[in-house]
């Protein structure tokens, strides 16, 4: 980027054959101004955060339904710490939900009626679920086994089966 000054004299010398000093001067004071009027902070854009309820009650059993169900939007965070609108909109629904009385198991169900054991931060185990619960364990253990496997196959190759090792001063 140039200089302001640089600039001034650029827009001055566009404008030097038409007009006075006082066109000139115009035109380098319009430019300064665009030039400052970039350097200003954006300001960022900030909602509000929504009031709690009135009934401290009532709110933590909110946070208490909420930490349990998965952002949809985020996936790896509840709605209860995710600021997505569609977390900010279920928090909502079920904060409506309890203050019409039901209970933290029917709003769970409602939810995962809805949108399936996914919504769920901690899924039941059953026959769907199966693979998320268990794979990674199992995934580990084949892991670790073809380890196992592998060492034990190259612990009974003889030496001339590997390249020699060179010292640190050959090559």
């Amino acid at each position: 980027m140039q200089a302001p000054d640089t600039l001034l004299r650029m827009g001055a010398g566009l404008v030097q054959g038409v007009g006075s000093r006082s066109a000139r001067n115009a035109f380098a004071a319009l430019c300064m101004g665009f030039v400052m009027g970039l350097a200003l902070p954006v300001p960022a854009a900030a909602r509000e955060a929504a009031p709690a309820s009135a009934d401290p009650a009532l709110e933590a059993r909110v946070m208490r339904v909420s930490s349990e169900l998965r952002c949809l939007v985020c996936q790896n965070e509840t709605i209860a710490g995710s600021n997505a609108e569609l977390a900010v909109d279920l928090r909502n629904q079920v904060r409506e939900m309890l203050r019409q009385g039901q209970t933290e198991q029917q709003v769970f169900d409602y939810m995962t009626a809805r949108y399936g054991d996914f919504v769920l931060y901690r899924p039941p185990v059953k026959s769907t679920t199966l693979l998320l619960w268990y794979g990674p364990p199992l995934m580990l253990g084949a892991g670790l086994l073809a380890l196992w496997l592998l060492l034990r196959r190259r612990s009974r190759l003889g030496d001339d089966r590997f390249e020699p090792e060179e010292a640190p001063g050959e090559k």
